[in-house]
């Protein structure tokens, strides 16, 4: 990689896409010159003079700011699926799940019939420092009452977080007490993963689920690497399924931890040749040899399509699952005067056997872009491999020759159906009220003593979900008037029983706990298991053929 382009890889990896656009101050020459700006100015003229009109004359009072984004919004509608605008209103939020951080009191929280219960104090938060537990309800935040007052997740978040520093007085009633209890928290920086949990599988295999790629993620990765690499790990289960992206650079970074010397990992191209750039690797990387699957599905969207796509072109892992979303448009995120932001497409990226994996859209026809999933349903994609569609005239070559093929998301190497048949109503309404969950956690706090005394694997394989614990989820199921059919509790009972036991897992050891038990019941994860072997013989087997249609069940 020539120097220059190493300064601009370095300079624009913190970016959601290739560039900023100089903070989105840029010479009308960049956009085809004067023409261009000349007519740029006239429909700001026009604009600016029916909102004049509109603010003096019209017959009711309006907001022309709210005006003003309803017609920007209406503006981008008219591009592509993913050109967005973000009002101020909703930045903050925004910018919370891309850079990994907030300022709060640090504490998981679920409301549980009218009441704001504690799952979990994060680790190192104020919450955990000053002593709150899982199971406390908290009844009043600054004096003003929470409880029975019907609260949502946001009006908790927006009373809980503040600025560093700042002062929030909350009161809790704790069940184990049966006593009242006050604290006042010193806000601080709150640390949100995009890791959610690694761990070892076995004796040699890793597994890491990451759940979205913010700034924080490639040095998360690397961290979890490192520690399962001490753990022995040979073999490695990437997951990203569900992971719809983030930082285009972060996905760049995290594809280099896999692959030695400076392979192509992305690159770009849009209308404008500022934004034609090419990403290589170049930094050792904590894993560049050894068995690696990544595993993937309708939900892993851009960043998540960056990294499977090009560690597939490289034949550098095995992809397993289905058929990713089919996003491959980068976007500029724009800063606008009054703190709102422009997340304008500039350019469609390409992995590197040439493949655009952006799916066919219709400008103006977001609805139909997103209706897809429910096409693909239809359709039996999501059950069948010889129902994914590709297009034969897009084909292309990895690295050793395989077949991979373009234009519409990344066809994984080996596909594994979507096994729906234990989603019954019954299941669908216990999560609804969210009963797993609330009698997990009560269970966990009943019986914390006797659970802290077992480790994760010795719960692992003794512990058991027996019936009188279903028969208490049923009671309570009852008394939230849901329906219990034979048939469908039949169907569901083995998941239902795996998720109580994962959830009583994560009460005591938190996400490797959840996960560790929750995988054994994920039919994706185990089809995965058993594949280690061919993602091992990558680029070297004689058979080129085009991959995609192998099945597992």
């Amino acid at each position: 990689m020539a120097t220059n382009q190493k300064r601009r890889w370095v300079k624009q990896l913190g970016l959601l896409a290739v560039s900023a656009l100089a903070g989105g101050l840029v010479s009308a020459a960049m956009f085809g010159g004067r023409n261009t700006a000349d007519n740029i100015a006239s429909n700001s003229i026009k604009f600016r003079e029916v909102l004049g009109y509109i603010q003096r004359d019209y017959v009711d009072v309006v907001n022309t700011d709210t005006l003003t984004d309803h017609a920007i919004v209406s503006l981008l509608d008219d591009l592509d699926p993913h050109s967005m605008y973000v009002p101020v209103s909703d930045m903050e939020e925004s910018k919370i799940q891309l850079e990994n951080n907030f300022e709060g009191i640090g504490v998981e929280f679920d409301i549980v019939r009218d009441s704001i219960c504690v799952v979990m104090p994060l680790a190192g938060g104020p919450s955990e420092q000053a002593g709150i537990e899982a199971g406390d309800r908290i009844i009043e935040i600054n004096k003003e009452n929470v409880a029975g007052v019907g609260i949502n997740t946001n009006g908790v978040r927006q009373r809980l977080r503040g600025i560093k520093g700042t002062v929030v007085g909350i009161k809790i009633w704790r069940p184990s007490r049966n006593k009242m209890l006050s604290f006042k928290l010193v806000r601080d920086k709150i640390p949100s993963n995009s890791v959610e949990v690694s761990y070892m599988i076995d004796a040699q295999t890793g597994y890491i689920k990451v759940s979205r790629f913010t700034l924080s993620t490639d040095q998360e990765v690397h961290d979890a690497l490192v520690k399962l690499k001490t753990s022995g790990m040979k073999q490695l289960m990437l997951d990203l399924r569900d992971n719809a992206g983030g930082y285009m650079g972060a996905a760049i970074k995290m594809a280099d931890e896999f692959l030695s010397g400076t392979k192509l990992i992305v690159y770009t191209k849009g209308k404008n040749p500022q934004n034609d750039m090419r990403y290589e690797g170049g930094v050792r990387g904590e894993f560049e040899h050894g068995s690696l699957i990544v595993l993937v599905n309708e939900g892993s969207a851009s960043a998540s399509e960056i990294v499977s796509g090009a560690l597939q072109d490289q034949d550098r892992a095995l992809v397993v699952g289905r058929r990713t979303f089919g996003k491959g448009l980068v976007q500029a995120p724009i800063d606008l005067q009054d703190g709102s932001e422009l997340r304008l497409t500039i350019a469609r990226y390409y992995i590197p056997s040439g493949r655009c994996i952006q799916k066919p859209y219709e400008k103006g026809s977001k609805e139909a872009y997103f209706m897809d999933m429910d096409n693909r349903y239809r359709s039996g994609e999501m059950f069948f491999a010889d129902s994914v569609k590709v297009a034969d005239t897009l084909k292309f070559k990895t690295a050793s020759g395989r077949l991979v093929y373009g234009g519409g998301g990344i066809v994984p190497d080996c596909f594994i159906p979507n096994d729906t048949t234990v989603y019954t109503d019954y299941l669908v309404q216990l999560y609804n009220q969210n009963i797993i969950r609330e009698y997990a956690l009560s269970y966990s706090l009943k019986n914390k003593k006797e659970l802290n005394t077992s480790t994760l694997s010795q719960f692992q394989q003794n512990f058991k979900v027996t019936d009188a614990m279903i028969e208490d989820i049923n009671k309570a199921a009852t008394k939230a008037n849901i329906t219990i059919d034979a048939k469908d509790f039949k169907r569901s009972e083995a998941f239902l029983r795996n998720q109580v036991k994962a959830w009583i897992a994560r009460n005591i050891w938190k996400e490797e706990g959840f996960y560790a038990v929750y995988n054994q019941s994920d039919d994706e994860f185990l089809a995965a298991t058993k594949l280690f072997e061919k993602a091992q013989n990558l680029g070297h087997t004689s058979n080129k053929k085009a991959h995609g249609a192998h099945q597992l069940r």
